[in-house]
């Protein structure tokens, strides 16, 4: 017998055994520098036997501009780690190993994964065996400014993945991830002891156990141990910011901001969610947890984020709610669960955001997504405002759907686009598990997520461990979920068919739109009440389904869309007189969230500018709500406030999405529009046409491809001062291909142009490259290149221009486009020649070849070149050039362009010089929005 107890002790104490390390930290709050004294136990739980060890050194993601993270960063558009200083950076330096032997141990990085060392062993580590190593190395910190974490400029430090700890093992290999900024190193549990110095003016604050605090040599020494842990925060801070709040299950240790309430209201709080959580997910594993400002702000609840204090229409205890528990979840989850975070994501999102909604459920039924704004009678018919606020999370997630932008909630992290990392995907694995939960019943979802996050407290899991949880406690099938819903992108979309009712039944048959097979739930409405609800498995073609009406007025698909169905349009019938599917026209002012039950036609007023009509004054229509759809419509009518006289424009396109197709996106339209294009003369123009989009397989590549076909018509009235013969009327035939790649550090694109005409044929390419250097130096090239096929045109109108063309098809952005002097004629748009100087020979009838360049010297200021062959018929090649300075503000959007010499000779000696500084300036909404949309899609 004692034999036996022998044998199941040194079992558990297998079981329960972790890598160990112990760490000596001197913190250099001047130089933002650790020096570190490591000792590490690696314990090889493992049935192998290990000729290697791998160690996660994430801070390496700091070191260079050419790591994975930096070119993340690149990626979506944020160029502030590439422009900063080397000060500013971080890396772990100076690195040395030795094992029990005394022995000197080689180490490197794997050329794939450069954020991970690998050390090679002069000894094997056989299964349960335990080998000790001394690491002695510097950690410079890096600027905070990046990631959030690091230091700021008073000093603070937040120490997150700044040491050498194991990496995650799993099927035979350690995981290799490098740190791409998404909080989701694979380490491996480890127990902890930590003795830090700290200057005397500096206190720590951790989610480690605090064992003792002494002051020496104008140092604070504390000394820290934590078990079983994933990781640890350390934060030094010469503020007491941190308050602690403690209860029966946790010490909490937050900073988490809200002025607005007092000590003993954030304590009710705190408590009020802690006891929650522990309620729903069972006790947290550790003596204390943090819940940091720097927590909250790198994942907010996207939407209370965006708004100021000073205008938040919600109560300051909700947000503090909303805020701490998103963030507590958060942490609850990543200090909890031992499942590989970036490959098993969505179950993290999955039950944070299940919880969340749980709770909005309990403690605040009647909560609207707009808060307090729902309260004001005039703005009740906008949905946005009327909805609860558990449906903003299906909006999130359909806004990329009808885009064809979501992805598969069982994709690793690092593969998604930053809009699905940080809100889609994220609500929609929450949304996922709801509807398992209410199609499961019985609390089976969350008995299985209780039981899931039980079994992580004593070993590691994958996902695999969660879904024979689920399918353990249902008889139903529910293979569906993870093959429809977490593993593929595929939609869902249910419509009625052949509804008929009699005074105690109803009988419909269903109409899969999409052939994904999954449950669906049918609701009865009667006066908004729900009379009955059933849920639908079996989905044969023309089964009629026959259910108790319960004097229900009307019947609802997926009625609290509990289903992720991307279309909830067509889910209603109304069961009272002959039309079964009326949707009234309702109108809302500005911008709404799609209604479901209505036809809604928006109404913007507009303002626009240009030197014919002056500022032209409209009111646009349109039905394009925050939810893309297939059809869309846009009228502009405007009122000139020089002339007096009606304008406008419009358009209608139709999207064709092909989800399983490199060709994702096909779109037919047509568009129009009436303006002056010069002093009291319109131009008419209208131009059928397709565009055919084309993606990568891989959605976070940035490259795009562009298709287009479309006529160009064009009536221009006759106008003394331009219209020459031939050009009033005409029809053009245009075909272009782009094929674009931007991001921060370098910038790709090729365009082919084919115009064809009844008097002339032209072919046109035009390359641009941009590169952002090391240095933080730019350079700009592009080159373009024109022909014509024939031309049969008595005019230069439809030539090609080397510094101001005439823009015939009427696609540039000219405020004044007939402009020969003054101001207005001085706009510059990058196309043709795009010289900046005005030369003799400013149009080219046969063919023209040019290159663009610019070189920044300083800052935004760049000197610049052009160069260039022109040739018109009956004359030689005419070689051109100019050059100057270039004020590169904002690439494409606000530019200008000071002449210095050119063909003409030094332009600056010339008279009247301010006539000849030319400028790009870009006053579009839906331009400029697209510098803020480029970092999220």
């Amino acid at each position: 017998m004692k034999k036996i107890r022998y044998i199941l002790l040194l079992f558990s104490a297998i079981i329960t055994a972790q890598h160990h390390s112990k760490l000596t930290v001197e913190v250099d709050s001047e130089k933002k520098v650790l020096t570190v004294f490591q000792e590490l136990t690696f314990f090889n739980q493992t049935n192998d036997t290990l000729t290697n060890i791998v160690l996660n050194d994430w801070i390496n993601g700091y070191t260079s501009k050419n790591t994975p993270m930096a070119k993340r960063f690149s990626d979506e558009f944020e160029r502030g780690f590439h422009l900063a200083k080397e000060k500013d950076r971080g890396r772990t330096s100076n690195l040395t190993v030795i094992d029990e032997n005394k022995t000197f141990l080689t180490y490197e990085r794997d050329e794939n994964f450069p954020d991970v060392i690998q050390i090679r062993l002069r000894e094997k580590i056989l299964p349960n065996q335990k080998k000790s190593f001394t690491l002695t190395y510097f950690v410079k910190i890096p600027n905070d400014r990046f990631t959030k974490y690091g230091y700021d400029e008073k000093g603070k430090m937040n120490l997150k993945n700044c040491f050498l700890v194991p990496a995650r093992y799993e099927n035979k290999s350690f995981v290799k991830y490098d740190n791409l900024n998404l909080d989701d190193a694979a380490n491996a549990v480890s127990d902890y002891d930590i003795d830090i110095k700290i200057a005397s003016q500096f206190n720590l604050f951790s989610d480690l156990n605090e064992k003792s605090k002494t002051q020496e040599n104008n140092q604070n020494h504390y000394f820290l141990s934590g078990k079983n842990r994933l990781g640890f925060n350390l934060l030094i801070d010469e503020a007491k910011e941190f308050s602690v709040y403690r209860n029966k299950e946790v010490e909490v240790v937050s900073n988490l901001k809200d002025n607005r309430l007092n000590d003993v209201e954030r304590a009710i709080v705190i408590d009020k969610i802690v006891n929650y959580v522990a309620e729903n997910l069972g006790k947290y594993p550790h003596e204390k947890i943090m819940v940091t400002q720097t927590d909250y702000d790198r994942n907010p609840f996207y939407g209370l984020n965006q708004l100021p204090v000073f205008v938040s229409p919600f109560p300051d205890e909700f947000l503090y709610e909303i805020k701490f528990m998103k963030t507590y979840l958060n942490n609850y989850l990543h200090t909890s669960l031992q499942l590989d975070p970036r490959k098993d994501n969505w179950i993290f999102d999955g039950i944070q955001v299940y919880i969340m909604m749980k709770y909005i459920e309990e403690f605040h039924p009647k909560a609207k997504m707009m808060g307090n704004i729902a309260k004001v009678k005039i703005l009740n018919s906008y949905n946005m405002v009327s909805l609860d606020f558990n449906g903003q999370y299906s909006y999130f997630y359909m806004l990329m759907a009808r885009k064809n932008l979501d992805q598969p909630l069982g994709d690793a992290k690092n593969t998604l686009i930053k809009f699905n990392e940080k809100i889609a995907s994220k609500y929609r694995a929450g949304l996922s598990l709801r509807y398992l939960d209410s199609y499961l019943e019985q609390d089976i979802v969350q008995n299985s997520i209780q039981e899931f996050i039980a079994i992580n407290h004593k070993k590691q899991t994958t996902r695999n461990d969660f879904e024979t949880i689920l399918t353990q406690k249902t008889t139903k099938n529910i293979v569906w979920f993870f093959d429809k819903i977490i593993d593929s992108r595929d939609i869902i979309d249910f419509k009625f068919e052949n509804v008929t009712r009699t005074k105690d039944s109803i009988s419909f048959s269903l109409k899969n739109k999409t052939t994904t097979n999954v449950p669906i739930p049918i609701y009865g409405i009667k006066d908004k009440n729900i009379v009955f609800k059933q849920w639908i498995d079996v989905f044969k073609k023309d089964s009629i389904h026959t259910i108790a009406r319960n004097d229900a007025e009307k019947i609802v698909i997926n009625y609290k869309n509990e289903v992720p169905e991307i279309n909830l349009r067509n889910n209603w019938r109304s069961l009272k007189g002959f039309k079964v599917n009326n949707r009234p026209i309702k109108f809302n002012f500005m911008k709404d969230l799609e209604d479901p039950y209505y036809n809604q036609i928006l109404y913007v007023p507009t303002l626009e500018y240009n030197l014919y009509d002056g500022f032209l004054l409209g009111m646009r229509f349109h039905n394009k709500t925050i939810l893309d759809k297939p059809f869309i419509f846009d009228i502009n009518p405007t009122l000139s406030t020089k002339t007096m006289s009606f304008s406008g424009k419009g358009s209608m396109y139709f999207n064709q999405f092909n989800r399983d197709s490199n060709l994702y996106n096909i779109r037919y339209q047509l568009s129009g529009q009436y303006l002056q294009y010069a002093p009291n003369a319109y131009y008419t123009r209208l131009s059928p046409g397709i565009v055919f989009n084309i993606r990568p397989d891989d959605f976070r590549d940035n490259r795009k491809e562009v298709f287009i076909v479309k006529q160009i018509l064009v009536e221009r009235e006759e106008s003394e001062f331009t219209t020459t013969a031939n050009t009033q009327n005409y029809s053009i035939f245009n075909a272009k291909y782009f094929n674009i790649k931007t991001e921060t550090s370098k910038h790709f694109n090729f365009l082919a142009d084919l115009q064809y005409a009844s008097t002339f044929g032209k072919l046109a390419t035009e390359i641009q490259y941009r590169k952002l250097f090391d240095n933080n130096k730019q350079f700009n090239l592009r080159f373009f290149a024109g022909t014509f096929i024939f031309n049969n045109t008595s005019t230069d109108f439809f030539d090609f221009g080397l510094d101001r063309p005439s823009d015939y098809l009427f696609e540039s952005g000219y405020y004044g486009r007939s402009e020969t002097s003054g101001f207005f004629s001085q706009q510059s748009i990058v196309s043709d020649g795009f010289f900046k100087s005005k030369l003799e020979t400013r149009f080219a009838n046969r063919w023209m070849i040019t290159t663009n360049t610019s070189y920044s010297i300083w800052n935004w200021v760049e000197v610049y070149g052009d160069i260039g062959f022109i040739k018109n018929s009956g004359i030689n090649p005419n070689f051109v050039y100019d050059s100057g300075i270039r004020l590169n503000i904002l690439t494409d959007y606000f530019e200008l362009f000071f002449p210095v010499y050119s063909t003409n000779g030094w332009e600056i000696a010339r008279p009247n010089y301010e006539e000849r500084i030319r400028f790009i300036i870009t006053f579009s909404p839906n331009t400029l929005m697209s510098l803020f949309t480029r970092k999220w899609f």
